[in-house]
């Protein structure tokens, strides 16, 4: 997909994953680390991980279309970089959503592992973090490919 309502896609998608992939990784977290909140809420950041998931080629994919028709420059190539690595955090952001998934089904099945559910959760915390700080990194870098020439151009002496 190249283009919505003449906007390229890409700019629309990436409000998607912007917001999506840490909100996940916030609910994923929480439901690793704090039993209630993994009973009510473990399918929904499940359902999440998904969607965030299957969005981030398409972000992607909608990314090289804009990355074909913009000037090219080292910041766009940067952002370009950085953003063909989502899809590895968005993958293992939906598999830390599995694993707490599975501790949630074991445990309605059975006693509690306390071991598995901390490693599971040390898992969801350590892709949580690294999700959310790539998110940061590749929407900085988009921002200073778009923004950091307009802004020097037009600033005032």
């Amino acid at each position: 997909m190249s283009t919505v309502n003449g906007l390229p896609a890409h700019i629309l998608f990436v409000h998607f994953i912007v917001v999506m992939a840490p909100l996940t990784a916030i609910l994923v977290v929480l439901c690793s680390v704090w039993p209630a909140a993994r009973r009510r809420l473990v399918w929904l950041s499940l359902a999440l991980a998904a969607v965030t998931a299957a969005l981030t080629p398409l972000t992607t994919d909608a990314g090289e279309w804009l990355e074909k028709h913009v000037a090219r420059s080292a910041a766009v190539h940067t952002h370009t970089e950085l953003g063909d690595t989502m899809i590895y955090f968005s993958v293992a952001l939906l598999l830390a959503a599995m694993a707490v998934a599975a501790v949630q089904l074991r445990e309605r099945k059975s006693e509690p592992s306390r071991p598995l559910t901390l490693i599971v959760a040390l898992l969801a915390v350590v892709v949580a973090v690294g999700t959310v700080i790539q998110v940061y990194r590749i929407g900085e870098s988009g921002s200073r490919a778009t923004w950091n020439d307009a802004v020097t151009a037009n600033s005032a002496p």
